[in-house]
This record gives structure tokens, sequence and C-alpha cells, in this order.
């Protein structure tokens, strides 16, 4: 008689939570970028995040020292994963909107795929090269819909330079995220998850201290709102800490192929809060663009058959 296991509900939960997180600070740092320098918004991030993270840094009981390997991998992790991403994409989104960086953040399973056949020799199968061809014309279509409608003149052109240069921005966040991912495959066989975080949040705040600290001296902090301070501090402990915690309580109940499924609710989060909160339109082709990324990301991501056992 075949077993039943029971579903795990606060799993998929937990898996879910952590995506719609990072979906939501992916749109709402539309409005940080509008009051922070972007320098001095990936500072103040990290900076936040250092201090509620202080006592993930020190080493658990059975865990071994840092090897040299690990520290090269820590850096990385935190040059490629953590600085070049944030700096790309709140460059990308001040830019463009949050529903064209959902959009264009939905072929992060696509670009992992593509690093890992470079990095780790991983074989990509057919089903991911369409994945891969599907986000492509998702990020395609995003580009064009986005073009804006001016007639010749050099207001059109700076427009049309500045957006273009933002969808380039966000591709890089793409596989600077992917990039993050493949290099944590291998620190997590030897490094826990939070001190992973930590650490890797400790690179990112060293690495962009001058840039913060030059852009700080110059800005006028007393212009800052309440409600600005209080949404940066959603944006730094959602960012460094909460979906990061969330994904790893999830994945310990949940099979990575399934737990990739809801990253879906990255690319629809940062869409709703762009059109909902943020009152972008939303027209047909950005509705078809999301639904070639989305189909490209459950392709990717979706379990295949497994073999059942007499």
């Amino acid at each position: 008689m075949p077993a039943h296991h029971p579903i795990p509900w606060l799993a998929y939960a937990s898996l879910a939570a952590s995506m719609s997180l990072v979906g939501s600070y992916v749109g709402l740092s539309k409005l940080l970028v509008a009051v922070f320098p972007v320098f001095l918004l990936a500072w103040l991030r990290f900076g936040i995040a250092a201090v509620a993270m202080a006592r993930w840094v020190r080493r658990a009981g059975g865990e071994a020292p840092l090897s040299a390997h690990d520290r090269w991998l820590l850096f990385w992790e935190s040059f490629l994963g953590n600085f070049l991403f944030s700096i790309c994409m709140l460059f990308g989104v001040a830019w463009t909107s949050a529903v064209a960086a959902g959009v264009v953040m939905a072929a992060i399973p696509a670009a992992v795929a593509l690093l890992s056949r470079w990095w780790l020799g991983e074989r990509i199968p057919p089903r991911m090269m369409l994945a891969i061809a599907l986000a492509a014309m998702g990020i395609g279509l995003m580009a064009w819909s986005r073009a804006p409608q001016h007639g010749p003149g050099n207001d059109g052109s700076e427009m049309a330079g500045r957006g273009l240069v933002g969808h380039l921005l966000l591709l890089g966040a793409v596989f600077c995220e992917a990039s993050y991912v493949v290099i944590g495959k291998r620190l997590t066989g030897s490094v826990s998850p939070k001190r992973i975080s930590a650490l890797i949040n400790l690179w990112g705040l060293a690495l962009v201290t001058p840039l913060g600290v030059w852009q700080a001296l110059t800005f006028d902090f007393t212009r800052v709102a309440a409600g600005d301070w209080l949404l940066l501090t959603f944006y730094a402990l959602a960012a460094s800490m909460a979906t990061v915690w969330l994904w790893m309580m999830g994945l310990r109940h949940v099979p990575a192929p399934r737990a990739g499924v809801f990253t879906v609710m990255l690319p629809i989060t940062a869409a709703g809060v762009g059109v909902l909160w943020l009152g972008e339109p939303f027209g047909a082709g950005h509705l078809i663009a999301l639904v070639l990324a989305l189909s490209g990301l459950l392709l990717a991501t979706w379990p295949g058959r497994t073999p059942t056992p007499n």
C-alpha cells in the first residue's frame, strides 16, 4: 500500500513568503532610490543588516574553521551577489520600472542553468533551453514595451538610452544573483546559512563603504521622512535576513526542484507592487512579457517525473 506523505503547507508558505519579500523590496526600491543616492542606499542597507545579524557571524560549535578557499568564495559571493547585484538592481529600477524589474528577474533560473553549465559542468536539457528562450523573449518584449513614444529629439533619445541601460543593468543583476546561487552551492557544504548571510553582508558593507561615505558627506539626512526610514529598515532586514531564513526553512522540507517553482512569486510580487502601489502602467505588452517570462521560469523549475517504487 503506498505511503501518503502529508503536504508540507508550512514549508510551502515559507518559500512563497521568501520570494514575495524579494519581489516586494525589488518593487519598493523604486521609492527608495527617489530619496537616497544608490551607493548611500546600499551602504545603509548593509549597515542596518550588519547590526541585526551581529550574532550570526560567530562560528557554531560543530562548524569547522573557514578555509582559504571558503574565504575567497565568501568574497566572490558577496561581491557578485550583494555588492554588484544591489548596484545593478537599484540603478536598473531607477531607470526603468518595478514591473520591468519583475519580468527581467524571472530569468534568474535560466541564468543559473547557464552558469551551472559553465562553472559546474552540469548538462542543460532541452526543456531548460526552451525556458531560456522564453525568458529572453519576455525580456526583449518588456524592453520594447517600455520604449518611450517620443518623436525625434534629444529628450526621447536620452530616455530611450537610459531605458536600454536600465534593462541591461537589470540583466546584469540577474547574472549576479545566479552567480550567488551557484557559488552558494559550494559554500553551504561547510558553512551554515546564517553565517554565510552575515559574512557576505559584512563584505558587502566593506565594499560599498567608500562610495557610501562619499555620498553621505553631501546628503541632507534631515529631508528624509520617517516613513522612508521605515521602508529602508524593511528593505535591509528583508533583503539580508528574512528572505534567507524563510527560504532555508522551507528548503529543509521540500525538494530543491519543487522549491524553485516558488520563485514565480518574485516577478509577480514586483509587478504587483509596481502597478498597485507605484501606479505604473501595465498594458498588453507587459502582460505577454510577464507570461513568457513566467512560462520559462516554470518550465525550468517544474519537477520532472520520478520513478514510483514498487
